[in-house]
């Protein structure tokens, strides 16, 4: 892999981790569009550790008092009736079925799943459902109104991600707006879901994609370096975004995006696999 497709790439998954558009599917189709390759699902895994670590930073006050509070619960009972140690149970909870799904569906998940006429059926399916659930949710639950069976769905939701096109930001906040949730709540939520098992799944297929011959070691500092920096300025605007403005943009870009990408299919400008 080049550093310019490396740079291009980094680049890609910062502009699209946090925006519910699907990050893996853009670097699929950037990869076999402009490089005629595909970059796997563990460079994607590990590109994912840069803009990981923009939420880690960005949230750090948040998932630290989560930490605490949880910790503290074992030994406070009157901890345990907080809102936040509820949360930091939910953020776990929510993590089970991506990490189990994850680890029994691997091979899958790296080969068939990657087929771009997947990747433009989901693209446009799940855009629909997210235009769906901006529509029709109530928008009236907060944050702490979350419940075990929220984050059990929640969690699910988050596991559609292991398809690209699917979108882990899209997955989480098509389900959370369709639970009433309101719509920063629904991002700021999968925001905190994501961070357990994009770090895990990063350090697990760290060791996947230096051996296989793809990247170096440099070039992974590099990229990860750009998809954090980039990832950092969308996390802000994201969240400032969606205060006053519904998510319909991104609802018309991926069903755009997912009918050029069947047209090019259908032609033979790209190839599937």
């Amino acid at each position: 892999m080049s550093w310019f497709e490396v740079i291009v790439l980094s680049v890609v998954q910062g502009l699209t981790e946090f925006l519910p558009i699907s990050s893996s599917a853009h670097l699929r189709i950037v990869s076999g569009a402009f490089f005629g390759n595909d970059p796997g699902a563990a460079f994607t895994a590990v590109s994912q550790l840069g803009t990981e670590a923009a939420v880690l930073i960005y949230f750090a006050k948040d998932i630290w008092n989560l930490v605490r509070t949880w910790f503290r619960g074992f030994v406070d009972a009157d901890v345990r009736t907080t809102a936040e140690y509820r949360l930091a149970w939910l953020v776990i909870i929510g993590t089970i079925p991506i990490s189990v799904l994850g680890f029994l569906f691997k091979d899958s998940i790296e080969t068939v799943a990657r087929n771009l006429w997947i990747v433009a059926t989901t693209m446009i399916v799940f855009g629909v459902l997210l235009g769906l659930a901006e529509r029709y949710g109530t928008q009236r639950r907060p944050l702490t109104d979350l419940t075990v069976r929220d984050g059990v769905l929640l969690g699910f939701a988050q596991a559609l991600a292991l398809i690209p096109g699917v979108s882990r930001s899209g997955g989480t906040i098509t389900a959370g707006l369709a639970l009433g949730l309101d719509r920063p709540a629904a991002v700021r939520y999968s925001f905190l879901l994501a961070i357990p098992a994009v770090v895990a799944a990063g350090l697990f297929q760290l060791g996947d994609v230096t051996t296989s011959g793809l990247t170096s070691g440099p070039q992974m500092v590099v990229g990860t370096v750009i998809a954090f920096v980039v990832g950092y300025v969308i996390i802000a605007w994201l969240l400032k975004y969606v205060q006053n403005n519904t998510v319909y943009v991104f609802v018309a870009y991926r069903i755009a995006l997912g009918a050029a990408l069947f047209a090019a299919l259908a032609i033979g400008a790209v190839s599937a696999t």
